[in-house]
Order: C-alpha cells, then structure tokens, then sequence
C-alpha cells in the first residue's frame, strides 16, 4: 500500500507530464501552417514561398497553393517564372 506521500507525488508527476504535453501540442499547432504559396514579387521578379496568403505587392505563380512547404519547394522548380533569371 502506498503513503499519502508517495500518492500525491504520483499525482503530482501525471498531472506535470499531462501539463508539458498539451503546452508542446498547443505550441505545435501554432507554428504548422497547412497553406504554402509560391508567390513572384512584382518589383524583384524573384519568387519565394509564404505560409500566408499573399499580399498585394505579390502574385500566386501558377497554381502555386500547396500543403506543405516541401511541395512548394519542388513545384517552384519546375515554375518557368521562377526558373528564369
């Protein structure tokens, strides 16, 4: 049979491990964005990939919406408009 000490300790120890789970969890999700765009700056003609929807000083290339930025990095290759330069 276990103290009260060892009880409360036990207690103790799950709720900090649920604690620092849900803080990496809700931390997580702040920084993964689900939209990556390949976008051409009108000015510089140069294209670069944003996790946010462009603004008015760029355009989408293309089709140039994806889901990670993995496939942004592959798909702006193979943009014309981003190749030339």
């Amino acid at each position: 049979m276990q103290s009260s000490l060892e009880d409360a300790v036990t207690r103790i120890l799950v709720s900090s491990a649920i604690i620092a789970f849900s803080l990496t969890s809700a931390s997580a999700q702040g920084t993964v964005s689900s939209e990556y765009y390949v976008v051409r700056d009108a000015t510089t003609k140069k294209c670069t990939i944003v996790d946010k929807k462009p603004t008015t000083t760029t355009t989408i290339v293309d089709n140039g919406l994806f889901k990670t930025r993995t496939e942004a990095e592959t798909g702006m290759k193979t943009m014309k408009v981003c190749t030339e330069n």
